[in-house]
């Protein structure tokens, strides 16, 4: 063996004796991984030693940031009752909302004490406790408008709502002219807003009649989905309730509300929709004793329903009277009765004009 390697060996068999020497006392504080301040190295610590440690930056999640005591102002409006954030949101970017007497931008905030006009008119807000949520059932019938007011001079369902002290009331989505059933009118534009949004994917059920022929083949299609002008569009449950002839009736249901969307499906598989009948929104049904142009309204735990659906806080007050809930005969009479005068005075009101 040469000499240089007989030294190599020597250190080496050196060194492997301090190594078992240390291991016999344990190996604390040994080794580039070992640390004793947060993720710290004996090294870095050293270096910053009488030197304030620098804090971590916070990481905000922008998401869930808040303004305190503030709102977005198109929620306060929609909550006075004076439209959907949809339109309220058009309202603002069209310039027609003023706070304390600035033209108003979207993304403002205010905390209710600031003096809010739309068109000029202004705007009386109150508290979210002090206000009270209120719900209406209409069953719509063929012919009535989904508008506040119609150009042409036409019937709209708002024209025999009852009257309001504050605020007004604001429908949950829309039927077309050709369609009849369940429209909802609400108070409180926030629930509204949730209740016709996509992502609360709250289900709509319609009774359709259509004229053409059926298969099995087409009814698998309209589940699984169509693509129609606005996207990917499907029914979620078809139910067959029976016909004759061409005439057949189902019940479908979908979760979101675009224009005309019931038509369109059964449309694309060359089948026309002769009648078309909103019957459920959500869980609660169309009553059957409620007349065609007559309304009712929900009481406190109905109210309650809708308000968990879409995640608001609960109510614990009602306008309606434990012992108004219920429809009875004598009650759905008295609707029948004043829908008849209403529609008396609309057509002698017609008249009127053409002359």
């Amino acid at each position: 063996m040469s000499q240089d390697k007989k030294i190599a060996k020597d250190k080496k068999t050196a060194k492997d004796k301090q190594v078992s020497a240390d291991n016999k006392y344990g190996n604390r504080g040994a080794g580039k991984k070992a640390t004793t301040k947060k993720g710290l190295s004996k090294t870095a610590q050293g270096q910053g030693k009488g030197k304030k440690q620098e804090e971590q930056p916070v990481k905000v999640d922008f998401q869930k940031a808040t303004v305190k005591d503030s709102e977005k102002l198109q929620k306060v409006l929609a909550r006075a009752g004076k439209g959907s954030r949809r339109e309220i949101e058009a309202m603002i970017s069209s310039g027609r909302v003023s706070v304390d007497g600035n033209t108003a931008y979207l993304g403002d905030r205010v905390e209710g004490t600031e003096q809010i006009r739309i068109d000029g008119h202004q705007v009386k807000l109150t508290a979210p406790a002090d206000e009270i949520c209120r719900i209406l059932i209409y069953n719509k019938p063929e012919g009535e408008m989904c508008t506040r007011k119609d150009p042409e001079g036409r019937t709209t369902v708002f024209d025999r709502l009852p009257p309001l002290e504050a605020g007004r009331w604001v429908a949950v989505g829309r039927l077309d002219i050709n369609t009849s059933g369940m429209l909802l009118f609400t108070t409180d534009g926030e629930l509204a807003n949730r209740l016709m949004h996509p992502s609360q994917k709250v289900e709509r059920e319609y009774a359709v009649r259509v004229f053409g022929e059926i298969n099995e083949a087409m009814l698998q299609t309209l589940r699984a989905g169509v693509k129609l002008e606005d996207g990917m569009a499907r029914f979620q449950k078809i139910t067959y309730r029976g016909g004759e002839g061409r005439n057949h009736w189902f019940h479908v249901v979908l979760s979101e509300g675009r224009n005309r969307e019931v038509r369109r499906l059964w449309e694309s598989q060359e089948v026309q929709v002769s009648r078309l009948i909103r019957v459920r929104y959500g869980d609660m049904e169309m009553q059957r004793q409620l007349p065609l142009g007559g309304w009712t309204e929900l009481g406190l735990k109905e109210v309650n329903y809708y308000r968990k659906l879409v995640q608001l806080t609960s109510e614990t007050q009602s306008k309606v009277k434990v012992d108004e809930k219920a429809m009875d005969n004598a009650k759905s009479r008295r609707i029948r009765r004043s829908v008849k005068k209403h529609q008396q005075r609309n057509q002698q009101a017609n008249r009127r004009r053409r002359k």
